[in-house]
């Protein structure tokens, strides 16, 4: 077996020889790009991560060389993803791509223009208007190409942009990112109502509501806050409103008190379950109007939301009487596990059922609101708040990190075979050359490889096997007919050298010992324990030593019994 050796461990110079020597010589410019990939800026002392944008699962390896030629280990990568490197200054270079597929090479080769930032202020952040727009400006460069970034959105332009949308607005001038952003906000256009001039019945409290975004507020009352309250004797209320990037809103409403206080309640607060509606009465015997906030004008309405459901009630037509309930709905109404879910080992899973004080009943019979996940089942839970109960269900894989091996490198003699078999590979690999065979069969020299993915990740492995002319070659047949007519009756070796140590074994197809020996001149005559053997296939292992070389071998195969 030949030694696999590390780059790593060879001196510095050697290792950039390497590099350029593996680079090649190449034409000046560019050509057209056999894998596509992208770059993340074009800024220099920057770093600069290059992504392909082809599917990377056909992808076998790749070796990236960043500049032309490459003078250092660092100017070239081998990374699949990940791939990045830093320009120290400005100027065009060359990438290079080597990728390789199924044994085949590709080379993509481009040029990428590095510049230095450009260092500039965009001032303030800006609130604006709904429907407003403003123009951002960046320095003028006579020539130079400009991209606005914002939102998902990349939009070619110049060194002005005008903006008719909230978010954080970036340019890049000529590729390159300059050092600065600015956030734009709108305000929307309020739609505060103080409502229509009342009278109230005495005693009774009217909170008057001007409550806008990005405001603040002068009330004819000296108060600044968004809300008031209107008492006893009541008069005219102004607010003025000042929005961010709006101007100045106002309102009025005059509220007058009258008649004799009159005790009038909704009832308390109410919390429902799932699916359930609840019938608020305003009904009074005095009652001659009706007004809910919400639009309805009966005595009775039916809620089957969360919010805060307010009504005026007019009493014997002179003033009317407020009262506002709490309709909640429990916090189960929106209780989930989440979906079914793989994980890898050894991380783990917490599930929470909480939603405060209440009883929680989990399918191993826990009582704790959360639920500690290290394998995979189904995990379940009931969970009551009050009178409200819920159930949900969730299902939890895990799966190994793969750990993959190909066994190690290998010498066979001329015309012999070897059967590579990938352990700790799963059900997801390819081999070289892109097939995913369970098995491959190797009957030339050369590198073999196998990548295997799984949701925990990629592993890869590769071996070796090399062809060399053995003196002491060892044959055996793949079938043979223990019936006793004389013709192939046994199973044993042929050979044209002095054995030294030798050993045969057998096994049948389900792996259980069979037959022994360690003399090559002892024959399996087709039996198990003085009983004639199934007819089937059976698997032989030898083991032995070239005495004059003091070499020694190690083979597999398959024999096929038949009667």
């Amino acid at each position: 077996m030949v030694p696999k050796k590390s780059l790593t461990s060879l001196p510095a110079l050697i290792l950039v020889l390497l590099l350029m020597i593996s680079y090649g010589t190449k034409a000046a410019g560019s050509r057209p790009l056999l894998t596509n990939f992208t770059y993340t800026t074009t800024c220099s002392n920057q770093e600069v991560e290059f992504i392909i944008t082809d599917d990377i699962t056909t992808i076998d390896s790749v070796k990236w060389y960043f500049i032309d030629p490459p003078a250092a280990p660092a100017d070239s990568s081998d990374e699949i993803e990940g791939a990045a490197y830093t320009y120290p200054t400005a100027g065009t270079y060359t990438v290079t791509l080597k990728v390789y597929r199924g044994g085949v090479e590709d080379i993509t080769i481009t040029t990428i223009e590095i510049t230095d930032p450009v260092v500039f202020d965009m001032g303030p952040d800006l609130t604006l208007c709904e429907n407003g727009t403003t123009v951002l400006t960046v320095p003028e460069i006579p020539g130079a190409t400009y991209t606005w970034y914002y939102l998902e959105d990349t939009v070619p332009g110049t060194h002005e942009f005008t903006v008719t949308e909230m978010a954080t607005y970036h340019v890049a001038i000529n590729g390159c990112r300059i050092n600065d952003s600015v956030n734009v906000f709108y305000s929307p256009i309020p739609d505060f109502d103080l409502g229509p001039d009342r009278t109230m019945c005495t005693g009774e409290l009217l909170t008057l509501d001007a409550t806008a975004q990005n405001a603040t507020y002068l009330w004819n009352t000296g108060e600044t806050t968004p809300t008031i309250v209107a008492t006893d004797p009541g008069g005219t209320y102004s607010v003025d409103a000042t929005i961010a990037g709006c101007g100045v809103f106002s309102d009025q409403v005059t509220i007058n008190f009258a008649g004799t206080p009159y005790p009038f309640s909704l009832g308390p607060d109410t919390l429902l379950c799932p699916g359930e509606t609840v019938v608020l009465d305003a009904l009074r015997p005095e009652g001659t109007a009706y007004q809910w906030t919400h639009g309805p004008t009966s005595p009775r309405v039916t809620v089957s939301r969360n919010g805060d459901f307010a009504v005026f009630v007019t009493i014997n037509g002179t003033c009317d009487v407020l009262d506002t309930i709490g309709v909640r709905y429990s916090r189960l109404r929106d209780f989930s596990l989440g979906n079914d879910t793989t994980l890898c080992y050894p991380d783990f899973l917490v599930l929470s059922a909480d939603h405060g004080t209440g009883n929680y009943l989990w399918q191993d019979g826990s009582d704790q609101a959360t639920y500690h996940v290290d394998s995979t089942g189904y995990y379940s839970v009931r969970v009551q708040i009050g009178r409200c109960v819920e159930f949900d269900t969730i299902r939890v894989d895990f799966q190994d990190t793969l750990r993959v091996t190909l066994g190690e490198d290998s010498t066979l003699c001329f015309g012999e075979t070897l059967v590579l078999t990938p352990r700790g590979a799963g059900m997801d690999f390819k081999w070289q050359d892109s097939t995913s065979v369970p098995t491959f069969t190797v009957s030339q020299p050369g590198i073999y490889a196998i990548v295997a993915n799984n949701v925990c990740g990629r592993a890869t492995d590769s071996v070796n096997i090399y062809y060399q002319d053995c003196n002491c070659s060892m044959f055996f047949p793949t079938a043979f007919t223990p019936n006793g007519d004389g013709l192939n009756d046994v199973f044993r070796p042929r050979y044209r050298c002095i054995l030294g140590q030798y050993r045969l074994s057998i096994y049948n197809r389900w792996g259980e010992f069979i037959f022994f020996t360690s003399d090559p001149g002892v024959a399996w005559n087709g039996k198990h324990k003085n009983i004639p053997a199934d007819i089937g296939t059976y698997v032989w292992i030898v083991e032995y030593e070239d005495a004059l070389n003091a070499k020694f071998y190690k083979k597999q195969g398959t024999v096929t019994l038949i009667r």
